[in-house]
């Protein structure tokens, strides 16, 4: 996909009608016909003055036209090889084609829905004169205060970018309850990352300043994370070298980056949306390959005249973006099966886990289990089984 996406790229610049200089040798076509324009019109306005046109101005006329074709033959043919790379591209990653469905949108309603997710995909990824100019044309209802609000969004995440947390801070505080009954533990990061800069920023260090911010605004949060806040403060002791201490990961750069994409989930959330934007989630998997690889199994199935055996249950692995894996996959270490909702995974006495259909085949008439791993025995009614 990246060398897709290179190709696009390189496509999108040699098209743009941007005069804008660029890695191209050749100068853009608008560019060159531009020239040559204002170099027809000069000789123009000369024969009209009636001032006189020696047969050499004309010959370098007849160069400069010249010149001109080929720099505008010479851009064409650089779109064309970008086209055909770009089909080949396309070739490569899509080996199989796709299938060919009846159309999707053809109600005004369906179509008003699809209109109104890339909308909402152009808002929510910080696209907004785009996202405007969409929602002029087509018509898009959105509410100005749902506008308002992503550009809101943007605003906290680019301060975020830039290691300020005042306004990301302002908005925790205004939405401490909803946090709360998410068990969030957004506030505290962020006042995590304060403290860490206050800690690192003088040279010499000066931890004065950062123990009393930890103090009034940390301290409040020391009932439901006191390790975290007690690692905070014995950091100190290793300041002069935290890099190389214990401590190591409080100055690592993720402590601050971090805080970004965990941002924009809470906000999403408060606004009832998923954290990830539905259109970004149908490209990264169908144009990842999952749809070329459905279509590839269900056309080997139908040359075999087979049948997929659950309705919920695809024959073929689908690789998805780890952000994209919502279920967790337990597989037994005794019969090397995926765990499902029939056979889930179940914990013995002594902790370790395995599928429900192993226990049963390992357990004895009177429904003592020996674990396969370790000597000790359990109760086939004692497993538990386990969620993960």
């Amino acid at each position: 996909m990246d060398g897709l996406l290179k190709e696009i790229a390189k496509l999108e610049k040699l098209t743009s009608n941007s005069s804008a200089v660029n890695k191209s040798k050749s100068p853009a076509i608008n560019d060159s016909l531009d020239s040559l324009l204002q170099t027809l019109l000069e000789q123009k306005a000369r024969i009209e003055r009636g001032a006189s046109c020696p047969e050499a101005q004309f010959q370098d006329l007849s160069k400069t036209i010249e010149q001109r074709k080929k720099e505008i033959d010479d851009r064409q043919k650089e779109v064309y090889n970008s086209l055909a790379r770009y089909g080949k591209a396309l070739d490569k990653r899509f080996p199989n084609p796709l299938p060919t469905y009846n159309p999707l949108f053809t109600s005004r309603s369906a179509e008003n829905a699809l209109e109104h997710v890339i909308a909402m995909h152009f808002l929510r990824s910080g696209q907004f004169s785009t996202a405007e100019t969409f929602i002029e044309e087509f018509g898009v209802n959105i509410p100005t205060e749902r506008q308002a609000e992503f550009i809101d969004l943007h605003r906290i995440l680019l301060a975020l970018r830039d290691h300020n947390t005042e306004p990301a801070l302002e908005w925790a505080r205004r939405n401490r309850v909803f946090l709360e009954s998410r068990s969030s533990s957004l506030e505290f990061y962020l006042h995590r990352s304060e403290y860490i800069r206050l800690l690192l920023s003088s040279h010499p260090p000066q931890p004065a300043l950062a123990i009393a911010y930890a103090n009034k605004y940390l301290r409040p949060f020391f009932h439901t994370h006191a390790t975290e806040f007690q690692r905070l403060l014995s950091c100190i002791m290793y300041l002069s070298r935290l890099d190389k201490s214990p401590y190591a990961d409080l100055a690592s750069p993720t402590v601050h980056f971090d805080l970004e994409p965990m941002f924009a989930t809470e906000f999403s959330a408060s606004l009832g949306m998923s954290k990830q934007a539905p259109l970004r989630v149908v490209g990264d998997v169908g144009g990842g390959g999952a749809l070329a690889k459905i279509e590839k199994g269900r056309r080997i199935m139908r040359e075999r005249k087979g049948g997929w055996s659950q309705a919920d249950e695809l024959p073929i692995e689908v690789p998805l973006p780890r952000e994209n894996l919502y279920h967790s996959i337990f597989a037994c270490p005794v019969s090397k099966d995926q765990s499902t909702e029939q056979n889930p995974p179940m914990m013995i006495k002594c902790g370790h886990v395995v599928s429900n259909d192993s226990l049963h085949k390992l357990s004895k008439v009177d429904g003592r289990v020996k674990c396969p791993y370790c000597p000790v025995e359990s109760t086939l009614g004692g497993a538990l089984r386990v969620h993960f």
